[in-house]
């Protein structure tokens, strides 16, 4: 996927949203987060200690999403 092609969000089961594409991500205060990779995993299981990203944490605090 390119820049062109847009933004693609997938939910991955248990786990993060996996972010895709030229997607500006925004915190809720309106800070731009900076990201430095093409693919970046977005925490929902509210545990990560790098937050808004993914660091594993779902794996270990018992997170289950209802989109399996």
């Amino acid at each position: 996927m390119n820049a062109r092609d847009g933004v693609e969000m997938t939910l991955c089961p248990d786990g993060p949203i996996l972010v895709r594409g030229a997607a500006h991500i925004v915190t809720s205060d309106g800070r731009t987060v900076a990201r430095n990779r093409p693919t970046v995993a977005l925490c929902r299981c509210g545990g990560s200690a790098i937050k808004p990203f993914c660091d594993g944490t779902h794996k270990v605090n018992g997170f289950t999403s209802d989109d399996a």
